[in-house]
C-alpha cells in the first residue's frame, strides 16, 4: 500500500488545520470508544483520541481492525493512537487508519507492566535510536502527520533532549504528560508542569499538557503555567464529561446520556460498565448504595444499565432538588461537593499510600499474635522459654523482624484445624492443610476444591468405567451366545433336511 505524497505542514499548520483546539479527551484503552468520544464532544472537548491500538494486531487481524476503529463523520478532529516497536508495523498500521483520521500518534507513555513485557510505550524511551527511525518512518510514508504523546525523564534537560530528538524525526505535535514511568497506580503523585514548561519552550511545535487536570480552573491555571496550545485529561473526562463545560452535572444525567449515544454506537458491555462504575463512584463508595453497585457488577444488558440510572435518580433526585434533606451519616470521605454530582477522583498522595501499608502491616502482625495466643490457649500449649503471650522468645523475635521489614501487606495466617503446624489452605473445603486435607479426603471418600483435591470424583469416575467396561463385556458375552444359538439351531435344521431327502 503506497501513502500519497503529502506536502510536509509544520506543527502550527497542524495545530490550525485541527481547529486550535484547547481542550483535549485522552487516549485511553477500553475508554475512550466512539459513544465516550462523542459524549465528550457534546460537552466541550475539541479533539479527541480513539484508545491505544496494537499495530501488528491492527495489521494482521481484520476483526481487530474492524471493530477497533469505528468512527463517524461527526468524530472530527480525530487522532488515532497506536503502540508498537517495528516501524513497518506501525506505518502499515498507520497507512490503514489515515483515511480515518487526521493524524497517528504514537504512545511513548503507556507505563503498565503490559507495555513493558510488549517494549512499547514508556519503555521504548530509552531506545532513541529506534524512536527516531520510528517517527521518521511514519513522517515520511504517511499523509497524514505523526504526533506522540511521552512521558518525562527525573531530569528536566534529559526531557527537553528527548522533546527535540523527536521534533528533528518528524513529530509535528507532542503530547507531555508530567510524570515520570514510575509513577503510576497508588504512586502516580503530581503531574510537573514545570517539566512541560521546559519542553514547550524548547520546541517550536505544538504542546499539549497532560496531568493534574481536575476541573476546568485546572486547564487555564495549566495553560497560564505552562504556555501550552491545549491541555489533555483522561480521569478528569471519565468521572466528569462535563469537565470542560466547567460544570458538575448529576451523575444520572451523564449516564443516561451516555446510554443513549451507546444504543447509536454500540461497543462492548465491560465499557459501559467500566464507565458507569467511574460517573457514579462517589455514589458507588457510600455504604447505603452497596446493593446498586451489586447490581451493576453484575448488568450485562443496557435494561439493567438503565435500571442502575433510574435507582440512582430515583434516591437522589428529591434531595437534589431540595424536597428531602440529606441525612449526612458519615465524615470521612471529605467531598467538597455532595457525591451524586460528578467530579473528578482524587487520588491520595504516595506519602498516604506508603502509611497506609505501614499501618496495615502493624494491624497484620498484631492479628498473628493474637491468633497464635488463642490457638496455644485453646489446645494448651506454652513452649518452652515463652514469653507472656505464649510465644517462644525466638518466634517473638522472628515476628518482631517481619513487623520491622517494608512489603505491600501480609494476609492472615489461620492454622490447620488439625493442629498440626502448616497454615490453613484459604480455599480448603474443610479449613486444613494441604497434607490433612488429602488424608481426610481419602479416608473420607471426599473432594477438596480448594486444594485440587479430587478423590471422590476420580473414584466415581473409576467406578463408571468399571461398570461401563462390564456391561460392554456382558453385550458382548450375549452376543456371542445369541449367534452361537443361531450356528446351532441352523446346523441342526440342515441335517434335517438331508435325512428327509
Amino acid at each position: 500500500m503506497e501513502a500519497a505524497k503529502k506536502e510536509e505542514p509544520s506543527g502550527v499548520d497542524l495545530w490550525t488545520r485541527l481547529g486550535r483546539p484547547r481542550c483535549v479527551v485522552a487516549p485511553m484503552v477500553d475508554a475512550s470508544e466512539l459513544a465516550w468520544r462523542m459524549l465528550s464532544r457534546r460537552h466541550g472537548a475539541h479533539l479527541c483520541y480513539t484508545p491505544m491500538f496494537h499495530s501488528l494486531n491492527f495489521v494482521k487481524d481484520p476483526r481487530y481492525r474492524a471493530e477497533s476503529l469505528v468512527t463517524i463523520s461527526q468524530d472530527r478532529p480525530l487522532i488515532v493512537q497506536f503502540c508498537g516497536n517495528d516501524a513497518e508495523a506501525l506505518l502499515e498500521a498507520g497507512l490503514l487508519a489515515q483515511p480515518h483520521c487526521d493524524a497517528i500518534d504514537i504512545n511513548l507513555g503507556c507505563p503498565q507492566a503490559i507495555a513493558k513485557r510488549g517494549r512499547y510505550g514508556a519503555f521504548l524511551q530509552d531506545d532513541w535510536e529506534l524512536l527516531a527511525e520510528i517517527v521518521s518512518t511514519l513522517n515520511k510514508g504517511l499523509s497524514v502527520p505523526v504526533t506522540c504523546k511521552v512521558r518525562v525523564f527525573e531530569s528536566i534537560d534529559k526531557t527537553v533532549a528527548y522533546a527535540r530528538m523527536l521534533e528533528a524525526a518528524g513529530c509535528q505535535m507532542l503530547t507531555v504528560h508530567g510524570r515520570t514511568r514510575e509513577q503510576k497506580g497508588p504512586l502516580t503523585g503530581i503531574a510537573s508542569w514545570e517539566h512541560i514548561k521546559a519542553v514547550r519552550e524548547s520546541v517550536k511545535i505544538p504542546v499539549l499538557a497532560n496531568g493534574n487536570i481536575q476541573c476546568l480552573a485546572d486547564v487555564e491555571r495549566c495553560l497560564r503555567a505552562t504556555g501550552c496550545c491545549g491541555v489533555m485529561t483522561a480521569e478528569g473526562s471519565l468521572y466528569n464529561p462535563a469537565i470542560f463545560e466547567g460544570r458538575n452535572p448529576p451523575s444520572w444525567e451523564m449516564a443516561a446520556e451516555y446510554l443513549d449515544l451507546v444504543d447509536l454506537y454500540p461497543c462492548p458491555r465491560s465499557y459501559i460498565r467500566g464507565h458507569m462504575f467511574k460517573i457514579f463512584h462517589h455514589c458507588l463508595s457510600l455504604e447505603e448504595n452497596s446493593d446498586i453497585r451489586d447490581i451493576l457488577g453484575k448488568a450485562a444488558s443496557m435494561d439493567e444499565f438503565r435500571t442502575v440510572v433510574e435507582m440512582f435518580k430515583s434516591r437522589y433526585l428529591p434531595i437534589h432538588e431540595g424536597e428531602l434533606p440529606w441525612n449526612i451519616t458519615y465524615t470521612d470521605y471529605n467531598l467538597d461537593l455532595p457525591p451524586w454530582l460528578c467530579k473528578s477522583y482524587v487520588r491520595i498522595t504516595p506519602e498516604e499510600h506508603i502509611k497506609k501499608i505501614e499501618e496495615k502491616v502493624h494491624r497484620n502482625a498484631d492479628t498473628m499474635f493474637d491468633q497464635k495466643e488463642n490457638q496455644d490457649v485453646l489446645i494448651g500449649k506454652r513452649p518452652r522459654d515463652s514469653t507472656e503471650n505464649g510465644l517462644s522468645k525466638k518466634k517473638l523475635k522472628k515476628l518482631q523482624k517481619r513487623e520491622r521489614t517494608s512489603c505491600n501487606g501480609r494476609r492472615e495466617i489461620v492454622m490447620c484445624q488439625n493442629d498440626c503446624k502448616n497454615p490453613m489452605g484459604l480455599k480448603c473445603s474443610f479449613s486444613l492443610c494441604k497434607t490433612c486435607c488429602r488424608i481426610k479426603c481419602y479416608v473420607d471418600h471426599e473432594d477438596c476444591a480448594g486444594h485440587g483435591i479430587l478423590t471422590k470424583t476420580r473414584r466415581e469416575k473409576a467406578r463408571k468405567y468399571q461398570m461401563d467396561v462390564t456391561d460392554d463385556d456382558n453385550e458382548k458375552s450375549s452376543n456371542t451366545d445369541f449367534i452361537e444359538n443361531i450356528t446351532s439351531n441352523s446346523t441342526v435344521q440342515t441335517q434335517l433336511m438331508d435325512e428327509s431327502w
